[in-house]
């Protein structure tokens, strides 16, 4: 062992690469741990809760949670089969140990407290490992306070409360209301567990370091099972189970919702202002995982989250808001806490402005999905199906309208990915009405809008000098990724013209990589939109492009999984530098590869038959 080349993680002014962390999760939050063995992030006990630990953002004075050896280490890290659960194994000039990490749940669901147990196992020889965890204060806006009980030193963050719990062989060196350190030293066969347990507002159980430790196994099985009930049979299944893990760790098991991200405020472009916080409920990313639950066949994941959809719909009323807490209540308006931000890219972000933009496509996302809902095998209720002909009807009165777009710009337009799902829209409702899904009272006007949307994109959306379907009316010149999600579209009205945009994004946004940028020119300014790569995929499948989709699809994989990585995506990618970009996990990243995946499928399977 003594030839071996050691290397250590290097982090860059305190920061670890975005394409480093690793998630773990329980359906409720979702912790990053970089390959030194530090928790990052950590919002507890809610995905959207101030942040218990946040180093990714202000490493001087963010919290974690850090398990690493004394000396120089390799490291290797995988997530067990089937599972969330993951195991880093350190290798050092001494011996080597495996740490096993889990945000642990039960069978029967989460648990009432949150509860981060790191399992240590000694494999070989002799490894001294460095405990050390420090508090967050949320900007400074909190000061943790120790306690001590008859169970032991309980802390206080603001409404939290937090355990340390450790193993007898863990000797802890310093402890403080702002910090703790320990130590141990591994031998080969033994076995320690550092957990650490949080509530919010509530007692504080404590049970067992058995208990704890048999529930890393416990959540294991949890995530096994989950993964082995899925029914998609198709191709780059590797992949696609991966990906549907990443995103259950979205899926919030407390109401339903489905977060976009984990994150907020990590950048498109390193030194940029484009760190949004992506840690609540899109109605167009919602609609996009419901739609990868389907060709998953997770029925109950389905039902959850259209189901939370649709109730938070009504109670806010039948005009869309882009996006809703996950507790279904109005986002928050931005402000901005005084953190140094990702290798200092500012502001860091707390609540979305997004919130009040009119953003038409969410007809479409919303009524394409409801009919996906029901091909399923769901019943609409009478209350759904009421809200799906008033949005149908809001669709119809609103398509003439400018809008924000799908990229929430700004600059209001009438962008042609808007259009052309506002008509998605009303082709979908006039089908579940003439399938007595929804009330047909409207269905001869749908029709009729339906077909003024088609005639208004083809005389105004269309370049004849580009030969493509532009980025918005009275632009010429620039392209849309987006338009690959309204493939639907293209085969219905212009499979020519579709095909010939298709064509045109994938040379002029994908500049010679598998890879594409959301809009023209925007490369100035952040990475590659990793969702958008698959979409095109996707896009091309669904219009007989096999091959061409196939080469695209091995482009992208090589591209982004075989790097050594846990394939935990973040939102973008920079095919300059080979760097992650973005918040994670991203949830419209993995779905566009698990629909990629199912539109390459359907055409093989096609093909044979």
């Amino acid at each position: 062992m003594k030839n071996k080349n050691y290397h250590s993680p290097v982090r860059q002014d305190g920061f670890a690469g975005l394409g480093d962390y690793a998630a773990i999760g329980e359906g409720r939050s979702v912790a990053l741990i970089a390959p030194d063995g530090s928790i990052d992030w950590w919002c507890a006990p809610n995905l959207d809760s101030p942040p218990l630990f946040d180093r990714i953002l202000d490493p001087g004075i963010g919290g974690y949670f850090q398990l690493v050896p004394a000396l120089p280490y390799r490291v290797s890290r995988q997530y067990r089969e089937d599972s969330n659960v993951l195991e880093t194994r350190f290798e050092t000039e001494t011996g080597s140990v495996l740490i096993t990490e889990s945000l642990n749940s039960t069978l029967a669901g989460r648990l009432p407290w949150s509860e981060l147990a790191r399992r240590i196992d000694g494999v070989e020889g002799h490894v001294t490992l460095n405990v050390s965890l420090r508090f967050g204060t949320a900007a400074e806006t909190r000061s943790p306070w120790m306690a001590n009980t008859f169970k032991g030193d309980v802390f206080h963050i603001a409404d939290l409360m937090a355990m340390l719990r450790t193993s007898d062989d863990i000797e802890i060196t310093h402890c403080d209301d702002e910090k703790i350190t320990a130590q141990l030293m591994t031998s080969p066969g033994s076995r320690s567990l550092v957990a650490l347990l949080v509530t919010e507002k509530e007692p504080l159980a404590v049970p067992d370091l058995s208990a704890i430790d048999d529930r890393i196994e416990t959540s294991h099985l949890a995530w096994c099972d989950w993964t082995r009930s899925l029914s998609y049979r198709g191709l780059y299944d590797k992949h696609v189970k991966r990906s549907a893990l990443a995103l259950k760790f979205l899926w919030y098991s407390p109401t339903g919702a489905l977060a976009a991200a984990a994150t907020t405020s990590l950048p498109e472009g390193i030194g940029g202002e484009k760190n949004y916080d992506y840690r609540y409920a899109w109605v167009r990313d919602a609609c996009l995982i419901i739609k990868a639950f389907v060709f998953l066949g997770a029925l109950e994941d389905c039902k959850a989250a259209f189901s939370w959809l649709s109730k938070t719909i009504i109670r806010h009323g039948p005009e869309l808001r882009a996006c809703y807490t996950l507790e279904g209540d109005e986002v928050p308006a931005e402000f901005y806490p005084p953190l140094r931000g990702y290798r200092d890219s500012r502001p860091v972000r707390v609540g979305n402005n997004a919130r009040n933009q009119i953003q038409l496509s969410m007809y479409g996302d919303m009524l394409a999905t409801a009919q996906l809902f029901i091909e399923a095998g769901h019943v609409l209720d009478l209350a759904t199906s009421r809200l799906l002909g008033e949005l149908a009807n809001c669709c119809a009165d609103s398509w003439r309208q400018k809008d924000s777009g799908i990229w929430e710009l700004p600059d209001e337009q009438h962008y042609t990915h808007s259009k052309m799902a506002c008509w998605l829209a009303l082709d979908r409702a006039v089908a579940m009405a003439e399938q007595k899904h929804i009330e047909p009272t409207w269905v001869g006007r749908w029709q009729r809008e339906r077909d003024r949307i088609r005639d208004w994109i083809e005389t105004h959306c269309w370049s004849e000098k580009k030969q493509a379907y532009v980025f918005y009316v009275g632009d010429d010149e620039r392209l849309d990724a987006a338009l690959a999600l309204v493939h639907d579209y293209g085969n219905s009205v212009n499979p020519q013209r579709m095909l010939a945009t298709y064509r045109a994004i994938k040379a002029e946004l994908g500049h010679d990589t598998p890879m594409l940028y959301r809009y023209s020119e925007v490369e100035k300014e952040e990475s590659t939109f990793v969702a958008c790569s698959f979409w095109l995929v996707e896009a091309l499948a669904a219009m007989g492009e096999t091959d061409e989709a196939q080469a695209a699809m091995t482009g992208i994989l090589e591209r982004l999984c075989d790097r050594g990585n846990v394939e935990t995506f973040n939102e973008m990618f920079d095919v300059r530098t080979d760097e992650w970009r973005g918040n994670l996990p991203q949830g419209l990243s993995h779905l566009a590869l698990i629909c990629a995946a199912q539109a390459l499928s359907e055409k093989c399977r096609n093909t044979r038959d």
